[in-house]
């Protein structure tokens, strides 16, 4: 059964960084096939896109505030890919969600939380 789970989240000060993991698992042929995305989620606000990465091996981040100081990476023979945050800022506090996405199906993690707090 495919599953996705997320690990490093926590707390962090404003500035500081965090890495978050997504490793896949069940998934034949590995991430290598897989378009990963990361989302997050406030409270009370929409689950937005923070960055992709293609199985073409393209990186795409986007919203303008996480750009410059997010990258996404992935590691296909660990079936793992990676979100690496930089200067983080009370306004990244949210629950960060991974993505999958393998032809015409698209599957989640459990999600994780990042606070941003001093």
């Amino acid at each position: 059964q495919e599953q996705l789970v997320e690990s490093g989240g926590g707390l962090a000060q404003p500035g500081g960084s965090l890495r978050l993991s997504c490793t896949a698992s069940g998934f034949t042929g590995g991430i290598s096939v897989l378009t990963m995305s990361w989302y997050r989620q406030a409270p009370g606000l929409k689950r937005e896109l923070v960055a992709t990465h293609t199985k073409f091996g393209h990186a795409v981040n986007y919203p303008r505030s996480v750009q410059g100081r997010f990258t996404i990476s992935r590691d296909n023979a660990n079936n793992t890919v990676y979100l690496q945050m930089n200067n983080l800022k009370p306004e990244d506090t949210a629950g960060y969600f991974c993505n999958a996405i393998k032809e015409d199906s698209t599957y989640w993690g459990q999600g994780i939380q990042v606070t941003v707090s001093s």
